[in-house]
């Protein structure tokens, strides 16, 4: 389900909480097809990745994978979830996990893609698919991303789970609030952003994930190029003035 505001926030809520938002065939289809539609909307601010229900997610359906046990189909299966997680890495606006609950596997995976996440005080995470004998292999792709290796590692090897404050540590979440205040804080954050040029934060997104699987020189000179073209832009030009002129900027 997603929904917008006036402001261009668009929150899109998984809906399957009698399934603890199990990452189904079709749950993945209907992601994959938002994401690629957001794309193209230039009035886009900010994603809100949401869910209903008491877990956040659960990771994918195991029922299902269960029921058709072949290579071909789990190849199919996991190239649909790396197409989701690379939409959500190529959207030009900052993608938000509002995590109100438990998080595992390919749901922990999830919240790891998004730019930024906030969670509840009662929001767990795992990474517990070798409780199974599935080592979380695509999981472990932004979670090593996010979190220092050695404890991403024994998250992967021992599938225990961490609570909202520890994650935060680890560098996972960014921000915890209690329940009744999860809201407030989502809003706290978005808020800040929208208060930022939208094509400033298009260009920092981009030169921020390219530049982080560079060399040194390379990404220095990405970020120098990126630099210069922003600071071509009307907004930067104008931001600068109002620094100047000690006045608010007229964006």
């Amino acid at each position: 389900m997603s929904e917008r505001d006036s402001r261009g926030v668009l929150t899109l809520t998984l809906q399957r909480p009698h399934a603890f938002n199990a990452l189904s065939e079709g749950l993945l289809s209907e992601l994959q097809s938002e994401l690629h539609t957001l794309r193209r909307d230039d009035s886009l601010r900010v994603v809100v990745l949401a869910a209903a229900g008491k877990a956040y997610c659960a990771g994918h359906d195991l029922k299902e994978m269960r029921a058709s046990p072949s290579i071909e189909y789990y190849r199919s299966l996991f190239a649909l979830c790396t197409d989701v997680m690379l939409s959500i890495r190529r959207l030009p606006v900052p993608v938000i996990a509002k995590v109100q609950g438990l998080a595992t596997a390919a749901g922990c995976q999830l919240v790891a893609q998004c730019d930024l996440a906030i969670a509840s005080s009662e929001a767990r995470f795992a990474v517990s698919g070798i409780d199974l004998g599935l080592f979380c292999s695509t999981p472990s792709v932004p979670l090593s991303r996010n979190v220092p290796l050695k404890p991403a590692f024994e998250m992967l090897v021992t599938g225990q789970f961490i609570d909202a404050e520890q994650a935060r540590s680890l560098g996972l979440i960014n921000r915890v609030a209690a329940p009744a205040q999860l809201d407030a804080e989502l809003e706290s954050l978005v808020g800040t952003i929208l208060a930022k040029p939208r094509d400033a934060v298009a260009m920092g997104k981009d030169l921020f994930y390219r530049q982080a699987e560079l060399g040194l020189v390379a990404a220095y000179a990405a970020a120098s190029e990126t630099m210069a073209c922003n600071m071509m832009r009307e907004s930067a030009l104008e931001g600068v003035q109002a620094f100047i002129e000690k006045r608010t900027p007229r964006w």
